[in-house]
């Protein structure tokens, strides 16, 4: 019995030396070990959450369009589509991209209602992606970049392609025009005032599209003024400064002020739109230096693609709440922007209209014939 009384003694003398009691001091070894078994001890503050940044948005139609058109690959998808390219092999084969990114953008085309999905063979199983209404209608925007493209952006004394109106049979230029008078509309001639949809819209931890690393992209598959257009305002924060430019907004702080953007990354912008020549940079204060941004004539002739897009994010976006109305102060009457034939002032649809190429396609673009007009693919 002493014994098993001894043996028990020693066995809680070394437990004892195991266990330290609460005022023992702990060696920095044991602490940082029993910190890695333990995320959380007894009395330890929580570590504290990052801070959700809440960025405050205008309602706007454009940007709604804008998110679609400013991924490169989409774009590329959706202007090949206008091309009559409708199976994956065409996509594939005229603008040489992976399998897994094409798949990954026509079906996120798909899910936006831009393209259908449709069989054409069981053994094997194939299937084409053919625009629907909401797809062909986003066409007139395309043709409004293309305009923009054309007069501003073109790299040789021919455009890439000239557009054919089949109905009036002339070489035509898109021009954004009222819808009431067909009149012609620019910065000048317009005023706006709020609609039902206007206001601002906050957004938790917003991800930004950043500006594509590689811009050569957009150039992929065939000559395309309307790349070179999305080139400057492709991207989501060169299209808000310039919005913004649009609603009065032209310095610094201002900006920054209503767009939550980082310091860095507008300076970043607005150089870029500098040497685009959209904007130029003029000082209205010496100490301390400070300058403003209006746009330049350039600048300018982009709010006809912009209030083209509006239209578009209008009739298929807002949900019948539009943010903005827009009335023509020529004829005095509020107005959607139309994308019309220069020549016979008639609204300019895919379905009718043929291409002449000024440049020499690729075997595997397979390029629009002159003279083919798209055909609209009913749901």
């Amino acid at each position: 019995m002493k014994s098993r009384s001894r043996a028990h003694e020693c066995a809680a003398k070394l437990g004892a030396k195991r266990r330290p009691r609460a005022d023992t001091e702990w060696r920095l070894s044991q602490v940082v070990t029993l910190r890695r078994r333990s995320p959380l001890r007894r009395g330890a503050r929580p570590l504290r959450a990052k801070p959700v940044r809440v960025i405050h948005e205008r309602n706007c139609s454009v940007g709604r369009t804008v998110a679609i058109l400013s991924d490169s690959w989409a774009f590329l998808v959706l202007r090949e589509s206008y091309f009559a390219a409708t199976r994956f092999e065409t996509f594939q084969s005229a603008l040489g991209i992976p399998r897994a990114t094409l798949t990954q953008r026509l079906r996120m085309l798909t899910t936006q209602g831009l393209l259908r999905r449709v069989q054409y063979s069981e053994r094997p199983q194939r299937f084409e992606y053919r625009l629907t209404a909401m797809g062909m209608d986003l066409y007139p925007v395309m043709m409004a970049l293309l305009a923009f493209g054309d007069k501003w952006l073109k790299k040789t004394a021919k455009p890439p392609i000239y557009l054919v109106h089949n109905l009036c049979g002339e070489v035509c230029r898109p021009m954004v025009a009222c819808s009431q008078c067909k009149e012609e509309v620019n910065v000048k001639t317009v005023n706006y005032r709020a609609g039902p949809g206007a206001g601002i819209t906050p957004i938790v931890d917003a991800k930004r599209n950043r500006r594509p690393s590689d811009p050569t992209v957009l150039d992929r598959g065939r000559p395309s003024s309307v790349a070179q257009t999305l080139k400057v305002i492709g991207d989501r924060w060169s299209f808000m400064v310039i919005r913004e430019a649009f609603f009065g907004i032209r310095r610094f702080d201002d900006l920054q002020n209503t767009l939550g953007i980082a310091p860095n990354i507008l300076t970043d912008r607005l150089d870029r739109l500098v040497a685009e020549g959209i904007f130029k940079r003029r000082k209205y204060q010496d100490l301390p230096e400070r300058y403003e941004y209006p746009l330049t004539d350039k600048g300018k002739d982009l709010y006809g693609p912009l209030i083209a897009m509006l239209r578009w994010g209008n009739d298929w976006l807002a949900r019948g709440e539009v943010p903005l109305i827009l009335k023509h102060t020529d004829c005095g009457k509020d107005f959607n922007p139309t994308v019309v034939c220069d020549h016979c002032r008639k609204p300019l649809k895919a379905k009718e209209m043929s291409y002449r190429l000024n440049y020499r396609p690729r075997r595997d673009s397979r390029p629009l014939k002159p003279g083919r007009p798209i055909a609209l693919e009913e749901a």
